[in-house]
């Protein structure tokens, strides 16, 4: 007889079940047993990445400083009060303390907040020894000479081989962080082309602007926390721990306050979900919004702070390298056609420059077959990535259940995102989106090389794997690693070398870029700061006569060029050339009549008069520095004595002039 089913018993509620995103078949991590097990271990391949990294950079801390260190750096205010300069650093555009110092602004279109790094310039300099704010001015007015002989300026140089080495420290770091994400995200079933993703990017001569110029450390901070946002994004997808989250949306922040290319991410974050972790679109976009509201903080932020361009400032050739172009068709063809030297310094890292500007690269029109190339490449790369992604969009576990089926889906992956990855932080760059205020760099080609060395180390793997017997194979892979790290690990170092001073570095150049307007500028500047430490007269005027010939160029080919007009009135006034040193201040005060101290400089410009007992043309000079500063009083007093000196003169009288 069935017992009676006592319904008041009381049962266990149901456990609700977390909710699961779907997830579809993915590849696992398969070793091959030709390669040795130790080379798969996160640990041992950080030990290779890192010795690499650190080595081949190391040399750049016997360096000085060079290019924009001087705007970043020697030439700010905020860096050198150390701590108590860290609150306007974070609230003010990162060139702000420079544009003061020539009474201007803002001089880049959309401007430049990026404190992070700058902010870590302050912290060291608080440990090397912070001038008060009321002392900064007579720090920085004193310059630094040639050959470095006062002791500020000695102890100047041995903070920046410090900084030179934490840089090194920081790239040692990111080049491993790399290794994470490659080996976390994008490579989950294959660690041994997350290594080889992140050896090419560690090994590559591109990188050494980053490393070698201090100022680029915001470049590589930017990388740094852009590969923690991914780790920690991922991680929280996997474990659902909210410190997760945290993490990884404060890794966002920083990343943005080191550089823009954070905003890539709004694309990659999602994209990455939808291809790595096989979530839908949906959840792909849902698993992005915390991080999107970072970037909605940011914008906010910056709007804030960056103030308007100066007007003045786009008609500049050297803030829009195309304010001199014929039409908006020549533009567009010479910014397509620049993209495909990035392409070929990657591929082919040999002839490497501080500078593109105007005129390194001449203007093209769309009947330049470069332009075609240029577009027939990067539009295959866009058509690639998309049909890649079509392809993963129609895909059906069910039905496709092949091994190859599985592996090719897992290259249409990881290719999609590599190109993705170059295509975006590209077009960042580019000009064609956003005026950079440059026509290219090696430095704004960092993030995108990530994008590059990932479809490389794709192609390569899947190249030996095409090598038979697999043995071979292997050994040709080995080989070629090691025949790349010795080849561009030579060219590396070489060029660390050339990244000591702006006087090595530019003398270098000149030979890349014979055109520019900045390397010959300070090739000329180099030569002129050559002369002043010159004892030899004969050699003295031989460097100012070079150093004038290098700003006759350039002031061909940048004809409102404010400081080649300035740089080559010092040249004249050291040459004792006091008429030639006039016409070019002139020019000085017509093309930008703010500029700084200039009722000093044209009271210096008559001492030289005077001194050659020119003196109604020293009076004149004077005179003009009164008009600019009625307040300045030694003038007056120069006038004077020179009046005095005249009368005397006319009189027949000896002429004391002192």
């Amino acid at each position: 007889m069935a017992k009676k089913i006592n319904n008041n018993i009381k049962r266990p509620a149901p456990v609700a079940q977390p909710k699961q995103t779907a997830v579809i078949e993915q590849m696992p991590v398969v070793k091959d047993s030709m390669i040795p097990a130790w080379l798969y271990d996160f640990k041992v391949q950080a030990i290779i990445v890192g010795i690499l990294a650190f080595v081949l950079y190391v040399n750049t801390s016997k360096n000085e400083y060079a290019l924009d260190d001087t705007i970043v750096i020697v030439k700010n205010e905020y860096v050198y009060e150390g701590f108590a300069g860290i609150k306007d650093i974070l609230t003010k555009d990162a060139f702000d303390s420079y544009y003061k110092q020539f009474n201007s602004s803002n001089q880049l279109s959309g401007g430049r907040y990026r404190p992070l790094s700058i902010v870590t310039f302050a912290i060291e300099q608080q440990f090397f020894g912070a001038i008060p704010k009321d002392k900064v001015d007579s720090v920085m007015s004193r310059g630094f000479t040639f050959n470095m002989q006062q002791p500020f300026e000695k102890k100047f140089i041995e903070d920046m081989h410090i900084r030179h080495f934490f840089n090194v420290l920081w790239f040692t770091l990111c080049c491993i962080l790399l290794l994470y994400f490659l080996r976390y995200v994008v490579f989950k079933s294959n660690p041994i082309m997350a290594l080889l993703a992140a050896l090419i990017f560690t090994i590559h001569p591109i990188h050494t602007e980053v490393v070698a110029n201090v100022k680029s450390r915001d470049e590589i901070m930017s990388l740094v926390f852009i590969c923690l946002t991914f780790i920690f994004a991922f991680k929280y997808e996997e474990h659902k721990k909210k410190w997760m989250l945290v993490v990884g949306c404060v890794s966002y922040f920083l990343a943005f306050l080191s550089k823009e290319y954070a905003i890539s991410l709004v694309v990659l974050l999602p994209l990455s979900f939808y291809l790595f972790n096989r979530y839908s679109i949906w959840d792909s976009i849902k698993a992005s919004i915390p991080f999107i509201g970072v970037m909605a903080l940011y914008i906010a932020i910056r709007l804030n702070i960056v103030a308007q361009m100066n007007a003045d400032s786009d008609s500049d050739i050297l803030n829009n390298p195309y304010a001199k172009v014929a039409d908006a068709n020549e533009k567009l063809a010479t910014q397509i056609s620049t993209t495909l030297n990035y392409i070929k310094l990657l591929i082919y890292p040999k002839h490497l420059s501080a500078d593109y500007s105007y005129n390194t690269i001449p203007y093209k029109n769309f009947s330049n077959p470069l332009v075609w190339l240029s577009l027939l490449i990067n539009g295959g790369l866009i058509v690639m990535a998309i049909s890649f992604l079509k392809r993963l969009l129609t895909y059906n576990p069910k039905v496709a259940d092949t091994k190859k089926r599985l592996v090719d889906m897992e290259g249409a992956r990881v290719l999609c995102f590599a190109i993705t990855f170059y295509m975006l932080n590209l077009f960042l760059i580019c000009n064609i989106f956003f005026n950079i205020g440059g026509t290219m760099g090696e430095r704004l080609i960092f993030h995108s090389s990530v994008g590059f060395c990932i479809a490389a180390a794709y192609l390569l793997y899947k190249g030996m794997e095409q090598i038979k017997p697999a043995m071979t194979g292997r050994v040709a892979l080995g080989g070629l690693m090691v025949l790349l790290i010795v080849l561009c690990g030579f060219k590396t170092i070489e060029r660390n070398e050339d990244w000591k001073s702006d006087e090595t570095l530019f003398n270098h150049d000149i030979t890349e870029a014979s055109n520019s307007i900045l390397v010959n500028s300070n090739v000329a500047s180099s030569l002129i700061n050559k002369a002043e430490m010159e004892p030899d007269s004969l050699k003295k005027r031989e460097y100012l006569h070079q150093g004038i010939t290098y700003y006759n160029k350039v002031l061909t080919l940048h004809n409102t060029f404010v400081s080649g007009y300035m740089n080559r009135f010092v040249a004249y006034l050291k040459l004792n050339e006091p008429d030639s040193a006039k016409t070019n201040l002139d020019m000085v005060r017509l093309y930008y009549p703010k500029y700084p101290k200039m009722e000093e400089i044209y009271y210096n410009l008559g001492v030289c008069y005077y001194m050659k007992k020119q003196i109604p043309q020293a009076i004149a000079m004077w005179q003009i520095s009164i008009k600019l500063n009625p307040g300045y009083g030694i003038a007056q007093q120069s006038i004077n004595t020179a009046m005095q000196a005249l009368g005397a003169e006319q009189r027949g009288e000896a002429v004391n002039v002192r």
